[in-house]
Parts: structure tokens; sequence; C-alpha cells
């Protein structure tokens, strides 16, 4: 059975120092990011409960989702949050040649590049998107070096929910942030079928708790 730590040992940050595993940690600010969207119902719900804490966010979005739903994808950008590359369709990059693995990220970012256009035409707030997290956390020292060359920032995490596992419940999936979330934490959800029970359970949860004690919610601008 696969053991997937909720926090990031520490050091597995000093093994891969060029990738981005947290923020700054002067402040009492959380970057939540979501991965796999867009996804029908589940993205628009989360937009939604964000909207209700004030909190901005960083969505990683694979190309195939936000070509089967550009609607969605326009959402996001209109509602002010931030858009990161997260493949095509989701290849583990272990698994994966070099050359094919860019390739996927590429195709990826035409799509992202051609919505993120189309909102500027229709006077909507955006960024150049400029961030990338491999799918599974899965990627070789050659393809990140080859991402970086190209302008990408490569964005980890700090904390997982844990959202997306089968031996996960909602519950668990809650004090898999709470316990281990802080100052600068990037944490992981996912707007996706796989995980919408966990997630939709632990997010507002999640925004309610950090709230309360003073926390605030942004986006990724790096």
């Amino acid at each position: 059975m696969e053991f997937i730590p909720a926090k990031l040992p520490f050091f597995v940050r000093k093994l891969f120092p060029k990738y981005i595993w947290n923020m700054s940690s002067d402040e009492k600010v959380i970057y939540l990011t979501f991965d796999d969207g867009p996804t029908p119902k589940i993205t628009n719900w989360t937009l939604d409960i964000l909207n209700q804490f004030n909190a901005k966010a960083t969505f990683f979005c694979t190309g195939d989702n936000v070509q089967k739903h550009p609607e969605i994808f326009q959402d996001i950008i209109k509602k002010g949050h931030v858009i990161g590359n997260h493949t095509f369709n989701h290849p583990n990059g272990l698994k994966s040649p070099t050359k094919a693995y860019l390739e996927n990220v590429k195709q990826a970012q035409e799509i992202i590049n051609f919505q993120l256009l189309k909102s500027e035409l229709n006077n909507q707030q955006t960024k150049t998107c400029n961030l990338f997290r491999p799918p599974y956390g899965q990627i070789t020292k050659k393809q990140g070096r080859e991402l970086i060359n190209l302008g990408y920032n490569i964005i980890m995490w700090h904390v997982l929910a844990i959202d997306w596992s089968a031996r996960t419940n909602k519950k668990s999936s809650l004090k898999n942030v709470i316990n281990n979330a802080g100052n600068g934490s990037i944490v992981v959800f996912h707007d996706s079928e796989k995980a919408s029970e966990n997630m939709m359970y632990a997010l507002p949860k999640t925004l309610e708790y950090f709230s309360n004690k003073g926390y605030t919610f942004k986006s990724l601008t790096i």
C-alpha cells in the first residue's frame, strides 16, 4: 500500500530546491490550489464557495478539460483566480519520455493561451500562465529542467488534502489540511469527480477554520 504524507517532508524540498513547495511565511496567507479541472458542477461549486470567503486560488487545469469546458475556464478567470498548466491529459512524468511529456505540456499550453487571449479580448483581468504542476507530483529531473528553461515555475505543495484517495474519508481530508497548513502553505485540493465528495466537505470547513484564525487566501503570482 502506497503511503502518501499529507505534509511535505522537509528533506524532499531540499532535494528539489528549484521547485516551489511553499511561499513566504511572513504573513497569515494560505495558497489554495485545485488540480484536474475544470469539471462541470464541481468547479462551479468551488468558485461559489471561494467567493463566499473572498478567497482567491490557483487552478491547475488539464488542456483536455479546458477544451471540453471553456465556459467554466472563462468563469475561473472572470472571478479573479490564477491559471496553471497541468498537462493535456494527465500523464505520469516518470512513465513518459521527455519529448512526449513536453509535447503534452505544450498542447495544454496552446489551449490555455487561446482561452487567456479570449478573456483579454473580452476585457477580463488575467495573467500569463507560467505555472506548472506535474500530475501525481511525478516528474523527472530532465523534464523539470526543460520546463524551467521554457520559463515555467514548477509548483509542488506543502500540504495535500489527499481528497482523491478512496482510502481517505472526508473528515480525514479536512484534518490533513487544518492540522498541517500554516503561513505560506501551498495546499492541494482537486476539483474532479473522484475527489468531489471529500473536497466538497473539506474545502468550506478549511476556509471557515483559517478565516476565523485571521488567514487570507491568495492566488499564486510568481
